[in-house]
């Protein structure tokens, strides 16, 4: 592949191949020992090894189907496609207002025009004329209803209703119109961005302001946004939801290092009557900007394009040219987020290089981010109620059942980075798998024992289907940069 068209690559290599240096085996343990520690997971260790790298252990005994792990997200996203169909806190991701906003905001988006496409094949979001992005995406939604039961025959197996009147949507939305039994299923109220963007809402203050302080300040759209830098940010989303929105997570990496740098920085005395800064020949500075780039360092591996699999329609023929044009997208990301946010003393941050391996973090490490709908548990719970009481709710709630269609179990879904699960080695034969309980109701990675596990014995799951043949799980695993020697792939290749 041609040089790098970015002349911070070459300006800051140094620097750049400072961040890129793999941390030591003695500052790999360190780390994650203080966040076990942090995190209170103390039945689980985390083991490097030169031959295997990574590897999460076992402190204590599990029993099948017991919780081995609730993990927070290091950095986190809804999918912008996803935002129509679900209203959820961009901090922890939990649903929130109530069942009637949810159900309101839905329809009334989708009567904008916002509604769910399938033709594409790739992560691909459009624009309508209010700014808003439309949803390309598949919907999703595990509720199967049996053939014989009432909420079966409703129109919305197949097919949509009507669309339902703009004022009744409203009301809704406003909170003017109530459906039976939803105080059963009480959400969070909604908090507004503290930086006065519509973009951004959340659960609590704690999680506005959380998200505030780690990412949100410097990408917040808002009124408050001086005016020049708001428009860069308008036009670096704008792309990102034309193209790939892993390009929101990696501006979310950029802003978490930039903010938490500042606040070591901060954090130190002034020296010599002013504040450090970073330059050539300040060691000091640099050293705060490794440390705030650490928790990065443990998850990135290959830059995107070098790591991205090749899609199914290109030719092995034109890979090259492929993985140019992914560079070359991402290289046009990384400029739209320079006008945005850039931080001189933070400047390795804002090179190809750096950018690419974040994004390729994501590629490699990452888990789906899912929450399930009250939505779809308001309308069971309608269906299961005693005859009497069910004929009068169904009245009120089955029009908006059938205006939602088969889209109505539509959950909250994203991408997310998350330390400790990444960290976990995969095998065809896994002992855990990643499973949201009934009470999970957040973002949180849940990793639950598929069997007993015994004291010193390594978690692994499966990062793919593992009931496919050998074949077909060695070649998806190769997208991944490993062959298989688990104890099943052994077995079947002899």
């Amino acid at each position: 592949m041609d040089s790098s068209p970015c002349p911070l690559d070459k300006e800051l290599s140094d620097q750049i191949a400072a961040l890129l240096a793999p941390p030591s085996p003695q500052s790999i343990q360190e780390y994650y020992d203080k966040l076990i520690e942090a995190t209170k997971c103390h039945g689980l260790r985390i083991k490097y090894t030169n031959k295997h790298g990574k590897g999460v252990y076992t402190n204590s005994e599990f029993k099948e189907g017991e919780l081995i792990l609730k993990d927070q997200m290091l950095v986190a996203a809804q999918h912008s496609s996803n935002k129509v169909d679900c209203h959820v806190c961009s901090y922890c991701f939990r649903f929130i207002g109530s069942i009637e906003l949810q159900i309101g905001r839905k329809l009334y988006l989708q009567g904008l025009g916002l509604s769910t496409k399938k033709e594409c094949d790739y992560e691909t979001f459009s624009h309508s004329s209010n700014g808003m992005c439309q949803n390309e995406m598949e919907e999703v939604g595990h509720f199967v209803m049996n053939e014989s039961d009432d909420m079966g025959s409703s129109s919305s197996k197949n097919l949509k209703a009507d669309p339902l009147p703009e004022d009744l949507l409203l009301s809704l939305i406003n909170d003017e119109l109530s459906l039976p039994y939803t105080k059963q299923f009480t959400l969070p109220p909604v908090i507004a961005c503290p930086g006065g963007c519509e973009e951004e809402h959340y659960c609590s203050k704690l999680c506005a302001d959380s998200d505030w302080e780690s990412f949100h300040s410097l990408l917040c759209t808002g009124q408050n946004t001086e005016q020049s830098r708001r428009a860069s940010l308008f036009k670096f989303i704008e792309h990102a939801n034309s193209t790939n929105d892993i390009f929101i997570l990696a501006a979310k990496v950029i802003s978490y290092i930039i903010l938490k740098y500042r606040k070591l920085k901060s954090s130190h005395p002034i020296k010599n009557g002013k504040q450090p800064s970073l330059d050539k020949t300040d060691e000091f500075s640099f050293s705060l900007l490794r440390e705030a780039w650490k928790p990065i360092s443990m998850g990135f591996k290959k830059r995107w394009w070098d790591c991205i699999a090749l899609p199914n329609d290109v030719d092995s023929c034109d890979e090259a040219s492929f993985r140019m044009q992914i560079r070359d997208l991402a290289f046009t990301s990384l400029k739209l987020l320079k006008e945005a946010i850039f931080d001189d003393e933070c400047a390795p941050l804002f090179s190809l290089e750096i950018y690419g391996h974040i994004i390729g973090m994501f590629e490699l490490n990452n888990l789906d981010l899912v929450v399930a709908s009250p939505v779809e548990d308001y309308f069971i719970y309608i269906d299961d109620l005693p005859c009497k009481e069910k004929h009068h709710a169904k009245t009120v709630a089955w029009p908006f059942l059938d205006a939602l269609g088969d889209e109505y179990a539509v959950c909250c879904q994203g991408t997310a980075f998350f330390p400790l699960q990444s960290c976990m080695n995969h095998s065809c034969c896994p002992n855990a798998k990643a499973f949201k309980r009934d009470e999970d109701r957040d973002g949180y990675a849940v990793i639950i024992a598929l069997r007993p596990i015994s004291i010193g014995e390594e978690i692994t799951i499966s990062y793919i289907d593992e009931d496919l043949p050998y074949d077909e799980r060695q070649v998806q695993l190769a997208d991944y940069g490993f062959r298989c020697r688990c104890p099943r792939c052994l077995r079947e290749q002899s």
